[in-house]
């Protein structure tokens, strides 16, 4: 399936959509290393940014989201990436699970680790505060909910702050990986073959 959305140039944008663009380009994304390119070699914006730039006031307030559970989280580092990698992997999201893979890379998340995620798995993990957000992370993701002892336990680990960043992040990343199936053209990807699939450079995955 191919993007049904064109990537939009920045001389292309509207006042409204270039406010947009300058959130995603300039804000806390853009600081330090990037692991992954925000825009194509022609300026556009990639992946699921794209389609913000569609409704600039829902699109502002929805990357406003995702730039507060990635960069003003309490969860850790590896916790987010991880928990990112979960929601990519059930989804098969090829371009989620790449953006993400290399930044978990960063983080300090390993290959036998990331193998464990790209198989729709969890990995062995030995701190008990990881252990809990990725089952977490894994029940929330497949059956949208939490028993009680699962509850208990990710707030004893994380906090009633870290449960409610835990369930915004799936609830965004699976939001992100279902617009990009619909806008640009990404269809779900058997987990086991996500580190193969090929993006194209044209804004879109």
């Amino acid at each position: 399936m191919t993007a049904r959305l064109a990537g939009l140039l920045p001389g292309e944008l509207d006042e409204q959509q270039s406010e947009v663009y300058r959130a995603v380009t300039g804000g806390p994304r853009a600081a330090g290393p990037q692991a992954f390119p925000l825009t194509d070699a022609d300026g556009r914006l990639r992946g699921p940014f794209n389609a913000m730039l569609l409704s600039p006031p829902v699109g502002m307030a929805v990357q406003a989201v995702g730039a507060a559970v990635r960069y003003e989280s309490v969860l850790s580092d590896r916790v987010r990436e991880m928990a990112v990698l979960v929601v990519a992997a059930y989804w098969g999201s090829a371009f989620e699970w790449q953006a993400h893979e290399a930044v978990g890379r960063t983080r300090g998340l390993t290959e036998p680790e990331l193998d464990a995620l790209r198989a729709g798995g969890l990995p062995d993990l030995p701190d008990p505060a990881e252990r809990a957000a990725l089952h977490a992370t894994a029940t929330l993701t497949r059956s949208g909910a939490l028993s009680d002892g699962a509850y208990e336990e990710t707030v004893a680990a994380w906090g009633e702050r870290g449960l409610f960043e835990l369930t915004t992040l799936v609830g965004y990343y699976a939001l992100l990986a279902l617009q990009l199936r619909v806008f640009s053209g990404e269809g779900p990807t058997d987990p086991a073959t996500l580190r193969d699939t090929p993006h194209t450079e044209s804004g879109t995955p």
